[in-house]
């Protein structure tokens, strides 16, 4: 079984790309994460499809899965509470370890202007990989040309830094990937160097870039560079950027 989570990070570009693999795949809710480290929220279903099922409620955190491909997936929809981000990436590698999942796959981004000048010239995704999964894994990420997250100075203003992983505005991938290394969990990171804005190109170049090596979906035809993939577009998306000007402003 693979555990897809979204990392609150800059543009909200993981959980944008959770919303289109859960839209897309039609996944079925099955569950809540229970925890006190996020802002309680409440809303409408996002992956309403007729006005019979646009009331039922939705938290924020919840559990999709689709047995099939044995795909599960875990949306975020809050922030979270100050100190609590930490106690929540142990209780969910925990809740990951207790479910025996082959995978676990952190969908993320990093802001665009701590490029170096090599990432600069380079593709915008960058992978990491804990140790458990490497061994499993690395041949066919290898074989797909990715390339893995670079180490940068610890401290960038001290020229003679020791050199480690950083993920600025990454929200809680750096804590999951050190927590997942540390407590031997399979876990990858897959993340999009960005800037905020209208974020949702990032989130389909993230969940296309993911569709690479999980073939979540096939390719309308056997070129995959043909066509875009057929991604669903939630319909909550709607209403991303709030609604439209009032008629009264004219």
């Amino acid at each position: 079984m693979t555990d897809n989570v979204p990392a609150v990070s800059v543009g909200n570009v993981g959980q944008l790309a959770v919303d289109l693999i859960i839209s897309t795949l039609n996944m079925c809710k099955i569950g809540y994460f229970y925890t006190d480290c996020l802002v309680p929220m409440v809303g409408n279903n996002p992956y309403a499809t007729a006005e019979e099922n646009s009331a039922e409620l939705s938290t924020n955190a919840e559990v999709y899965s689709l047995p099939s491909k044995k795909l599960v997936a875990l949306q975020l929809r809050s922030i979270f509470i100050k100190y609590k981000s930490k106690p929540f990436c142990e209780k969910l590698l925990s809740w990951v370890k207790s479910s025996n999942c082959a995978k676990v796959i952190v969908l993320s981004s990093s802001h665009s202007y701590h490029r170096n000048d090599l990432q600069l010239r380079s593709t915008p995704f960058r992978y990491l990989l804990t140790p458990s999964l490497q061994k499993n894994v690395e041949s066919k990420i290898k074989s797909l040309n990715w390339e893995e997250m670079e180490k940068s100075p610890c401290i960038p203003e001290i020229s003679d830094s020791e050199f480690c992983v950083r993920v600025p505005g990454g929200g809680i991938t750096k804590t999951l990937y050190d927590e997942g290394c540390s407590k031997e969990i399979p876990l990858a990171v897959l993340l999009k160097f960005v800037s905020e804005g209208d974020n949702i190109p990032d989130a389909l170049g993230l969940v296309e870039h993911l569709n690479e090596w999980l073939q979540i979906i096939k390719p309308r035809c056997d070129d995959p560079t043909a066509s875009a993939l057929p991604w669903k577009i939630p319909s909550s998306w709607r209403l991303l950027f709030g609604s439209g000007l009032p008629p009264a402003l004219f």
